[in-house]
């Protein structure tokens, strides 16, 4: 079993996703323009791209005009799906036949909680995320 390491791949995926969610409903967007945005390599997003539109996620539209698109409702767009496709299954710890039963559990119980908040968090919650206002305010002194 892999273990669960978010790298630049599933954050960058995020990073694609996140903005063809915000531009939904308003025709195609091109890689270039979120490369420009986010100041991402362009060949590297079409390496990223590729997977996710062969799990129909997103889907192309050829010419002039043309670029990518969501396949679904950003609200039917789970993290979980996109950290999948891209980095595989989900499971932040090796889980052991022989472990020890106790530790075994927790594994199992990390390996359930991270499952369930990439699963229950959409796209459409991500795209929209403005941040804890509050969090703002705050001052620290050292």
């Amino acid at each position: 079993m892999k273990v669960l390491k978010i790298s630049t791949k599933g954050r960058y995926g995020l990073t694609i996703m996140m903005a063809l969610a915000r531009k939904h409903g308003s025709g195609p967007t091109s890689l270039k323009s979120i490369a420009r945005d986010h100041n991402l390599s362009e060949h590297y997003l079409e390496q990223l791209i590729a997977p996710l539109r062969n799990a129909s996620l997103v889907k192309s539209v050829r010419g002039a005009y043309g670029g990518y698109m969501l396949s679904k409702e950003p609200a039917d767009i789970t993290a979980g799906d996109i950290i999948r496709v891209l980095e595989g299954p989900i499971s932040p710890v090796e889980v052991l036949d022989d472990e020890e039963p106790a530790k075994r559990d927790l594994w199992l119980k990390i390996r359930d909680a991270v499952k369930d908040v990439l699963d229950s968090t959409t796209l459409d919650y991500l795209a929209e995320y403005q941040g804890d206002e509050e969090q703002e305010n705050y001052m620290f002194y050292i």
